[in-house]
């Protein structure tokens, strides 16, 4: 079962007032120069994807493609979009994250600034 969450839009004639949003799944790795997050968004292709870094939070969206022309006579797959917000490590450099999607696949890498990283100090006579 997968959470959802809704999120305030600004409502128009086309557009409800919120959006039902299907939480992803994700796996969140960390090494010394920085993170990865992997989330699942099945139907969701490079331009359904939205990533932006604003206050402190990473957040994502995705969307799936559009429905076939014609009647929909039998359906068991749902219409839904994803989104998912994460606050940042200080420690991130976000002039640097990067997104790749592969077959439903999002990976976001989230590196760590340079004077965050650990580093091995060298001791001397």
């Amino acid at each position: 079962m997968t959470a959802t969450t809704e999120a305030p839009v600004p409502a128009t004639a086309e557009t409800p007032a919120r959006i039902r949003y299907v939480t992803p799944a994700v796996a969140i790795f960390e090494d010394a120069d920085g993170y990865t997050i992997e989330a699942e968004l099945p139907g969701v292709g490079k331009d359904g994807v939205h990533v932006t870094v604003e206050n402190g939070e990473l957040t994502f969206t995705g969307t799936k493609r559009t429905r076939p022309a014609g009647t929909r006579i039998y359906g068991e797959l749902a219409h839904a979009d994803y989104r998912r917000v994460f606050d940042l490590d200080p420690a991130v450099d976000t002039a640097k994250i990067t997104a790749k999607m592969d077959q439903g696949l999002l990976t976001l890498r989230l590196p760590k600034a340079q004077e965050k990283k650990p580093r091995t100090i060298s001791v001397t006579d």
